[in-house]
Order: C-alpha cells, then sequence, then structure tokens
C-alpha cells in the first residue's frame, strides 16, 4: 500500500503548481517516473486543477475539476503513478478521491473541519498542510479530526510561517515536533520560499533556496519532500519564481538520499 511506502522510506510529492495543459503534465510526469525508478523510492505527481487563493481575481486558476480529473487519471494510466491534489471545498473530496491517491488540504484550510472530515471520509490519504499562522505543535488537532474521522492515512507537511509582510520563515523544529504525533511529515520545499503576495498582484520567491530547505529539513527527520517543478518556471502560469526547473529536480533530490 501507498501509506506503508511512505511511512518506510523517504517519499516526494512532485509536479507542476497548476495544470496548465494535458503536455505539461505528460512531460513532468515522465521525469517524475524516471526519478522514482533511477533512485527506488516512492514519487507522487501532485497538480492543482484549481488555484482557488490566487492572489489577483485576473490570475489563471486551473482546467476546474471535471477536466482536471480527466487530465490526472491520463497521467496515472500512461506512467504509473500515484497521484494528488488539493481540494478547497467538502464536495470535491469525493470527486477528487475518484482518480487521486492523496488528498492535499491547502494551508489555509487545515482548520476547515468540514474539510478534513470529507477528505477522511473518502479512504485515501490526507495530506494537511500546516498553516503559516499555526506551529508545528498545533498541528495535533487538523490531525485527529482525520483521525476521529475513521482514517488513520495522514501526512502532515511543513511550509513555513507568516514573517511580517509578504514573507515567510521556516521553524524547522515544526518538523520534529509534527513527528511526535506519529505521522509522516513531509517538507514542501518550494512553496516554504514563497512570498506571499508580494510580486504586484501575484506571489514571488526565491528558487535559489529550494535545495537548502531540503537539507535543513533532512537534518530534522523529514520523511518526505514536496517540490513543484516545470520546464520553464519563469514563464509558468503559477507560481513560477518557486518551482525548481525540471532539468535540475534530480540533481536537488539525489542529496537527500544520501546515508
Amino acid at each position: 500500500m501507498l501509506f506503508e511506502q511512505i511511512s518506510s522510506a523517504p517519499f516526494f510529492i512532485l509536479g507542476p503548481c497548476v495544470m496548465e495543459d494535458q503536455e505539461l503534465l505528460y512531460t513532468v510526469a515522465d521525469k517524475v517516473a524516471t526519478i522514482g525508478q533511477k533512485f527506488n523510492v516512492p514519487v507522487i505527481f501532485k497538480s492543482s486543477f484549481d488555484k482557488a487563493n490566487r492572489t489577483s481575481i485576473h490570475s489563471y486558476r486551473g482546467p476546474g475539476i471535471k477536466k482536471g480529473m480527466e487530465m490526472l487519471n491520463n497521467v496515472k494510466e500512461r506512467f504509473g503513478l500515484p497521484c494528488t491534489t488539493d481540494i478547497h471545498e467538502p464536495g470535491q473530496a469525493a470527486i477528487a478521491a475518484q482518480v487521486v491517491d492523496i488528498l492535499q488540504i491547502p494551508a489555509f484550510l487545515c482548520r476547515q473541519t468540514d474539510l478534513l472530515v470529507a477528505a477522511a471520509q473518502t479512504g485515501k490519504i490526507v495530506n494537511v498542510k500546516k498553516a503559516q499562522f499555526l506551529s508545528g505543535q498545533d498541528m495535533f488537532y487538523p490531525a485527529q479530526k482525520v483521525v476521529e474521522a475513521g482514517n488513520k492515512q495522514v501526512i502532515l507537511t511543513e511550509r513555513g510561517n507568516m514573517y511580517g509582510y509578504n514573507n515567510l520563515a521556516v521553524d524547522f523544529r515544526n518538523i520534529y515536533d509534527m513527528k511526535q504525533f506519529g505521522y509522516p511529515v513531509c517538507m514542501d520545499c518550494t512553496h516554504s520560499v514563497q512570498r506571499p503576495g508580494g510580486a504586484g498582484g501575484k506571489t514571488g520567491g526565491d528558487r535559489t533556496f529550494v535545495p537548502m530547505m531540503a537539507m535543513a529539513a533532512k537534518a530534522f527527520g523529514a520523511d518526505g519532500y514536496f517540490m513543484e517543478t516545470h520546464p520553464d518556471p519563469d514563464n509558468a502560469l503559477s507560481d513560477g519564481p518557486n518551482m525548481v526547473k525540471l532539468h535540475e529536480l534530480e540533481n536537488v533530490i539525489a542529496p537527500l538520499l544520501n546515508k
């Protein structure tokens, strides 16, 4: 089972921020599958069908849940990869669960009880991202909501905390704190380098720091690593400044697997 693999080995959640088109998903999934086979580690393909929390109303959001699930299913069928996507409303949980293996709860929504319960009740793995305003210790309660809704397959993900306006800082002690609950803990290495809303109507950031975020998380005992990646991130439709260039992805991952 996927959750058992995640619980016993380093795992990687990888993919483009938003579903721009099917060809992009195929291009990135091909690289993700190759990395998984080369390093013999669990890899999960990630992309969003809807970026519901974009800074500007004019920003591209994605193809929507119906088309998005078709696109992810095509990836699964072609490459045999487990997949994940984020959901924003309770009604999306059952629809997405028909395709994905992991339901991702966005950081801003990690306290939304109905969303957590709906995700839990699908029986899929639930990856809860830590809110930018919570500590690692606070994440006991979102996880508890999932478990008490009947689902013990929980991942907790660190992604930084607000540090003044338009900036994030990572307190890596949160990884250690969240591991005390007994769930796999993942480091979101790309969203943690964001500058939320800090680029004139969109989110900025600096991908330079992604490899360092990953290595620091390894030192604090992270079980998995979340990285968004794109063949041409400077022209991506969402989160470009933070995404790893696809041709550099393998070089970022390899040091994390050195004993």
